[in-house]
């Protein structure tokens, strides 16, 4: 009972926070896209394609290592080890990190020439640099917060890391940066940079803090096993990571190229692809957070399930869990598909948007149910199998898009998406399914 209410309680201030959040986002991202236009809200999409790459190349799987290896030291009761482990994820995280802007560093000229077509300076890529060893530190205290059950830490950065880009980004785009897509892309990231570099001093303070008050001390013993067991988690996932992030980055990096030999040209197809990628897909992505904040406890409570081989808890766990996320996904389907006009006119004051919403709103039932089905399945020591299906995916996905968008056009592009959708949620959905009724479970 002690730990549902536990649950219960991080997942009401993790919703609470998340709804706040995405408001304050949701509403940013409409005065970025009316400062900038629609053509540098595509130019931004593709540099956050970038950047998105550059993180998951710096901080992944230690996410999920220091938040199940901690949650299963304090399965164990062993305080001192899950103070151990929080320490080594986090000197690894910046490791990572390093390794990770070395090579957007050497790099950075090809990124700039290749990937994002010369629409901006390499000065860009050099800021993502600065930033993604302290994302990488970040995510390995989150891991932390997360499986010791204090995830309102979490949130408080959250929170700060919000302001400080906000305040960063009005004041850059209103008083310092010259007009134009090269600086309105320097902007963002810069104000990115110093938000993320911040939140990250705040969130150590929280930590040291904390491990001081709520861990035991005493001398550390036996450092290669926590170093194998970390290295474990994180380097399958790590490398299939990269793999998939690799494979997502190269997909949207291809997307205007096979739309303009569709027959449109380089702007008009930027312009589209803002418009879903930096417009429509917030929206549809909006309630999410209802999913998300729910989603990101279940790795260390599964965990804990997994290393104490309670398999009926985590069959009715699962369930009821699934039944939630199913009845709560096709109401706000319904939702959006209904209200897409009001929905449109009142966030982006453009019609046109409304189209798009329609269009995807089937898709949200599978993209919650796949968010929470990935949340469970990596708790169940399931991640690397979570990666594989990703990079099948996408390597379909981008056959998709390079061979059939030329033909097809933007309509192609959007069947894309679904495709590629129902085919991570299918064999996401099949393998969880296989565990369950495994004789064992």
């Amino acid at each position: 009972m002690r730990t549902l209410k536990i649950l219960f309680f991080n997942t009401l201030i993790l919703l609470i926070s998340s709804i706040f959040l995405q408001i304050i986002g949701l509403f940013f991202n409409i005065y970025i896209s009316k400062t900038i236009g629609e053509e540098a809200v595509g130019v931004f999409s593709l540099v956050m394609s970038v950047y998105t790459f550059g993180i998951t190349l710096a901080s992944a799987g230690i996410n999920i290592s220091a938040t199940r290896i901690v949650s299963e030291e304090l399965a164990c009761k062993n305080e001192v080890g899950a103070k151990k482990a929080a320490k080594k994820c986090i000197f690894f995280s910046l490791i990572f990190g390093i390794c990770a802007s070395t090579i957007f560093f050497i790099f950075a000229d090809f990124i700039t020439l290749k990937c994002l077509h010369g629409r901006i300076s390499k000065n860009v890529i050099y800021l993502i640099c600065i930033a993604l060893p302290f994302i990488s530190m970040s995510s390995a205290v989150n891991g932390y917060f997360t499986a010791v059950r204090r995830v309102y830490k979490n949130a408080f950065a959250k929170f700060f890391e919000e302001l400080v880009k906000i305040v960063c980004t009005t004041f850059l785009l209103s008083s310092i940066m010259p007009s134009g897509i090269d600086y309105a892309c320097y902007a963002l990231i810069l104000a990115d940079v110093i938000s993320e570099v911040l939140s990250f001093l705040y969130l150590y303070i929280l930590y040291k803090f904390d491990k001081r008050k709520n861990l035991l001390e005493s001398r550390y013993k036996d450092l290669d096993s926590y170093n194998k067991r970390i290295l474990r988690i994180t380097i399958p996932v790590a490398l299939t990571s990269y793999l998939r992030s690799g494979l997502s980055t190269v997909k949207q990096l291809i997307i205007p190229s096979s739309l303009q030999k569709s027959g449109m040209n380089a702007s008009n197809s930027l312009i589209s692809y803002g418009i879903v990628n930096g417009m429509a897909m917030p929206v549809i992505m909006f309630p999410v957070v209802l999913v998300t904040s729910f989603s990101g406890l279940l790795v260390p409570e599964f965990s804990r399930y997994y290393v104490q081989k309670n398999y009926k808890k985590i069959r009715s766990v699962s369930f009821l869990i699934l039944g939630g996320t199913l009845i709560f996904s096709v109401f706000i389907s319904f939702f959006i598909f209904v209200f897409s006009n009001n929905l449109a006119k009142i966030i982006y004051n453009n019609l046109e948007i409304a189209k798009y919403l329609r269009i995807l709103s089937p898709l949200i039932v599978i993209m919650y149910l796949d968010i929470v089905i990935d949340g469970i399945l990596k708790g169940l020591d399931a991640q690397v199998g979570v990666m594989a299906i990703n990079i099948f995916d996408c390597i379909i996905s981008i056959s998709f898009i390079y061979f059939l968008v030329p033909i097809l056009g933007f309509s192609g592009y959007i069947i894309s998406i679904f495709i590629s959708e129902i085919i991570d949620f299918s064999l996401s959905g099949a393998k969880l399914f296989n565990i369950l009724k495994r004789d064992s479970l």
